[in-house]
């Protein structure tokens, strides 16, 4: 059996691996940490007033009048906590209200919790406020890049059209002032200067015609 027959099986999920992704998922979308802290400064505070504390053979009960108060705020806290993680919307709320129980508690419930619950809520009411949501990835950008390399290579082309049409144009502007500038440079013909002498070539014939008529007429009265 070649590997290309070969079938292949089902890759088994890893639940572990599945629940972290989700945990991870959960907590990036939510204000987790300061929902957390919140719930967590909840619990002394409702603890201590119904606690019973024993040391060897002593009991101490801690619950005073102050009971009532401390479950109201410690059930409170612990609520802020979960509404900011099941509803973030309202997370401000929240936070705002889980600092305003945390400040009423040192007074109403054993300093709230003997301090154990003053920073947890200070704290997650703080990270419950700041929290804001991931912003979503947007494709606006990489599609203003496409256009606008869209539109460059459409320029270029116009461009190179218009070049390539005007191209023949220029060169015949261009073959016609070369000729201008050859016919402006070449030579002019040279005319004769006026009152020049004649050529003496013309002249001797002439002379010589002129002598031998001198000559009859001179024999001619000779004869007479």
């Amino acid at each position: 059996m070649s590997s290309a027959t070969v079938e292949t099986r089902p890759r088994q999920q890893n639940p572990i691996g599945w629940l972290w992704r989700h945990f991870r998922e959960f907590r990036r979308t939510r204000p987790f940490w300061g929902g957390l802290l919140a719930m967590i400064a909840g619990v002394p505070i409702l603890y201590f007033p119904y606690a019973h504390l024993s040391f060897g053979g002593l009991t101490i009960a801690m619950s005073t009048t102050a009971g009532a108060g401390s479950l109201i705020i410690g059930v409170l806290m612990i609520i802020l906590g979960l509404t900011s993680w099941f509803q973030p919307a309202v997370r401000v709320f929240a936070g705002i209200a889980t600092i305003l129980l945390t400040l009423v508690s040192i007074p109403v419930s054993n300093l709230a919790g003997f301090g154990l619950s003053l920073l947890p809520g200070l704290i997650g009411g703080g990270l419950m406020v700041s929290w804001a949501p991931l912003p979503e990835p947007s494709t606006e950008p990489a599609k203003g890049r496409r256009a606008g390399r869209a539109k460059g290579a459409a320029d270029d082309a116009v461009a190179e059209s218009v070049a390539t049409e005007t191209a023949p144009a220029k060169t015949a502007e261009t073959v016609k002032a070369a000729e201008t500038a050859e016919a402006a440079e070449a030579p002019t013909a040279k005319l004769p200067a006026q009152g020049a002498p004649k050529e003496p070539a013309a002249a001797e014939p002439a002379a010589e015609a002129a002598v031998p008529q001198q000559g009859g007429a001179g024999d001619q009265e000779e004869a007479r």
